[in-house]
């Protein structure tokens, strides 16, 4: 019998879980499908919106908005049309619910609990498939899924080491495979950034002219220090590298712009000979901004009237 077994809501960024269904059964399979939740629960910031987890005789469907995803569990044969119908209901009543301030400052699990009653009157009305009213959304949905299918996540992907989970950064198969971190939409661009890109690109244009002055220089007197040249081209790549980060999105995103930012700071440093206080501290404050500005411009969530 095809259905729908259990359904959560969960924070992106932390996996916290702030509401659920009570399961339908406490077979071994069901177990197991449990600690799948927990291992794409840790792992929905490096995953695509829209997912699917084929687990031998069970499903895991999910799809991410705003911050919050949106994850269910049901038998192998239940229609993904349906499925994806199912979460589209959860996300808009979620979002018509509950404000994004409270779900980006809530600590403890489960503390919107009571939203459990929509999601069960909601998994009723899907289990009994002949009386939903909405063929119109279905037609939609099944249109949608043929232009932008899920990402299938294969069980190869999870696995555990030492008690924790792991699950690689998989392909995304849309109209081809592409690495699916790398194509996270970044939230729009403000003022400062484009600011903060500019005098970045500014910085790395200084440092690479210095640059090609250092070895015309080198050239010119033997005696020069050729570590001055590595230190303004090592400056320009940390400039540009900025740029890059800012533009787009990759995996350890705010780690690559802190230690990005520290080796602006130690070519800075190596060349305190060569520049005044106020050229150092104009490229370290904009280095600084750059940094800020790569952090602040987070991963975008899709809009609350996104089908899916």
């Amino acid at each position: 019998m095809s259905m729908i077994l259990s359904a959560s809501v969960v924070r992106v960024r932390d996996g916290l879980p702030l509401s659920a269904s009570t399961d339908y059964e406490q077979s071994t399979g069901m177990q197991e499908c449990r600690k799948y939740f927990k291992m794409l629960s840790k792992k929905l910031s490096q995953l695509p919106d829209r997912c699917t987890l084929k687990t031998g005789h069970y499903n895991i469907n999910f799809i991410s908005s705003l911050g919050v995803s949106y994850m269910m569990l049901c038998t192998e044969n239940y229609p993904s049309v349906l499925a994806f119908c199912f979460l589209d209901e959860l996300q808009k009543e979620f979002i018509t619910t509950y404000n994004m301030m409270k779900t980006n400052t809530a600590v403890r699990p489960y503390c919107f609990i009571e939203f459990d009653n929509f999601i069960q009157r909601t998994k009723q009305r899907y289990n009994n498939t002949r009386s939903l009213s909405t063929k119109m959304n279905l037609a939609d949905m099944q249109t949608e899924i043929k232009l932008r299918p899920p990402y299938q996540i294969s069980l190869s992907e999870l696995g555990s080491a030492n008690g924790f989970s792991h699950l690689s950064v998989a392909e995304y198969k849309g109209t081809g495979k592409i690495s699916a971190a790398p194509h996270q939409r970044l939230e729009p661009v403000t003022l400062p950034g484009i600011v903060s890109f500019v005098l970045s690109l500014l910085c790395g244009a200084l440092n690479l002219i210095r640059g090609f002055h250092a070895i015309e220089s080198l050239l010119q007197n033997e005696g020069e220090d050729f570590s001055y040249v590595i230190a303004f081209f090592l400056g320009t790549a940390a400039c540009l590298y900025q740029c890059y980060l800012f533009v787009y999105y990759t995996g350890w995103r705010n780690a690559k712009s802190f230690l990005t930012f520290g080796l602006i700071c130690l070519c800075n440093m190596y060349l305190y000979e060569l520049r005044n206080l106020w050229q150092l501290f104009f490229h370290v404050t904009v280095g600084a901004f750059s940094t800020l500005q790569i952090r602040l411009r987070q991963p975008q969530g899709k809009s609350p009237d996104y089908n899916v």
